[in-house]
């Protein structure tokens, strides 16, 4: 009996102390312990599982500038903005990581409208801005409630102006999630991550080369033939680039 006792004791031990692990917490040790390459691979394998977040792709961004890796780097910084736009950590360590491209191509800025529209709706991802004019339905549904319940007449205008208001705020909303969903489905980033990559003028191998791209560098991909992307540098320069040397943001 006593040594059945302290089986049933050893079994138990042995089930409640099996250690259940979380590859995100083992990266963010590993990561403070310096061992970048260790927690590249359990943040990686969080991605492996279909799970992705800002401080993810931020965390994977920091190991691979620690180890001088420059177009993962940016890469992943760029994933982390994409999930959070106003994070200005994430904004900052991405500028430090562009420092150690070798490329120095000039941004031509959007101006006028465009850039007005365009600054303002990329505050938020479009699914964040479906949220908000959620959150707005539901606050218009209160002051609908309020305005048919209320016996004041002066209460009254003030809950039907607060449905004007709200509903100016929920079209608002969903045509800025509307505009940036468009605007990500249509614009494809990408990094270079080969250490080389030569721009040409036309998709195939035997075409001069135009412009010698480094890694890290970011391009917009326009259309692409076989093997070939035919890209858009920021300073609005055209030319076709393997599909092999980089890798898309979307």
């Amino acid at each position: 009996m006593k040594k059945l006792l302290y089986i049933i004791l050893f079994v138990s031990a042995s089930v409640f102390s099996t250690d259940v692990s979380n590859p995100f917490v083992d990266g963010n040790i590993q990561y403070n312990d310096g061992k970048y390459e260790a927690a590249i691979t359990s943040y990686e394998s969080v991605l492996a599982n279909g799970q992705q977040s800002a401080e993810l792709y931020f965390n994977l961004g920091n190991c691979y500038y620690k180890l001088h890796k420059v177009a993962p780097a940016i890469y992943n910084y760029e994933k982390a903005l994409q999930l959070n736009p106003n994070d200005p950590e994430i904004q900052t360590n991405l500028d430090f990581a562009r420092k150690m491209a070798i490329d120095d191509i000039k941004i031509i800025p959007k101006v006028g409208f465009d850039k007005l529209i365009s600054d303002f709706t990329s505050c938020y991802r479009y699914d964040t801005w479906a949220w908000i004019a959620v959150v707005f339905g539901f606050v218009f549904l209160a002051f609908f409630i309020g305005l048919y319940f209320s016996p004041s007449a002066f209460k009254k205008r003030i809950y039907f102006t607060g449905m004007f208001v709200v509903l100016i705020v929920i079209i608002i909303s969903v045509s800025s999630g509307m505009f940036e969903k468009n605007r990500l489905a249509t614009e494809r980033p990408a990094i270079v991550f080969a250490e080389t990559a030569s721009v040409k003028g036309e998709p195939k191998a035997s075409s001069p080369e135009t412009i010698l791209l480094h890694e890290g560098t970011k391009v917009y991909i326009l259309e692409s033939i076989a093997n070939w992307k035919k890209v858009q540098l920021t300073d609005e320069t055209t030319g076709w680039i393997s599909d092999e040397a980089i890798k898309e943001l979307n």
